[in-house]
């Protein structure tokens, strides 16, 4: 436990993370004598020479503002710094909670959760068109591009469906973020696929307890996993990002230790 609660607690002013993945997952456990589904929480990043780092877990009561805004302003206490854009789904408390917390961040939502998202509105028929029109706007070349492709397919998919053209034209500034920065890293971070190896091994461990004795257990297992990780991607360190593309994420005139950008707007804070 003492181990295991240094990791959790452990400073994050190292290094800046310019990236951050947000993402929860749900599991069983006993409080006040009844079986409930706990929100796990969960924080990875990329460090500013492009590793990647476990940066915090938190168990709670559900998805809210309050809880994720308690999350946050925890790895802004431990040091967290530099963040210039932090991806999850649309939850509205986690969106609510990035713009409170995370001064001078964009946030990215996440394009295979937007996807489904649009899936749940569409006939089953129509979704593999339905997709793979909405993927051209992710290969574009520039964000003038990305943009614009936005524009067009709400309009071409906008005479089938306008819930549709609706959802993609009141998501156009968080599904296009990611594309104000390098286009070697737009791979990876148009969504929090990174996280999901991370979730998956979370699943599979509390899948054999099934039903947790109370939230300390819960929150020990999960950490333990994230520790066995944090401890490969350091120990056996391999470039998430590729070298000489960090360059331009910060501007030269900051010094090493800047702490994010002054809130301005989610779109010119890029």
């Amino acid at each position: 436990d003492t181990q295991l609660t240094a990791f959790r607690t452990r400073p994050l002013d190292h290094v800046r993370f310019p990236y951050m993945y947000l993402d929860a997952t749900y599991c069983k456990a006993r409080v006040a004598h009844q079986i409930v589904s706990r929100a796990v929480v969960i924080a990875t990043g990329i460090t500013e020479d492009g590793g990647r780092e476990v940066l915090g877990v938190m168990v709670g009561d559900s998805e809210t503002e309050v809880f994720w805004t308690q999350f946050l302003r925890h790895l802004r206490e431990r040091g967290l710094n530099g963040v210039r854009l932090v991806l999850g789904d649309h939850h509205s408390g986690l969106v609510k909670a990035i713009r409170k917390v995370m001064i001078g961040a964009s946030y990215q939502r996440c394009r295979v959760h937007f996807l489904r998202n649009v899936f749940g509105v569409i006939p089953k028929d129509a979704a593999e068109m339905v997709a793979a029109t909405i993927r051209t706007i992710f290969a574009q070349p520039d964000q003038a591009a990305v943009r614009g492709q936005l524009d067009t397919v709400a309009d071409m998919l906008g005479t089938q469906s306008p819930q549709v053209k609706r959802m993609l034209l009141e998501a156009k500034d968080d599904l296009t973020a990611f594309a104000a920065f390098s286009e070697r890293h737009w791979k990876k971070i148009q969504s929090t696929n990174p996280l999901e190896r991370v979730n998956r091994e979370i699943k599979r461990r509390i899948d054999v307890v099934q039903v947790f004795p109370n939230d300390d257990a819960l929150l020990r297992l999960v950490t333990a996993v994230l520790f066995e990780m944090h401890d490969e991607w350091i120990a056996f360190p391999r470039r998430y990002l590729p070298e000489g593309s960090m360059d331009q994420i910060y501007p030269a005139e900051l010094p090493e230790s800047a702490p994010g950008l002054p809130n301005t707007t989610n779109t010119t804070s890029n």
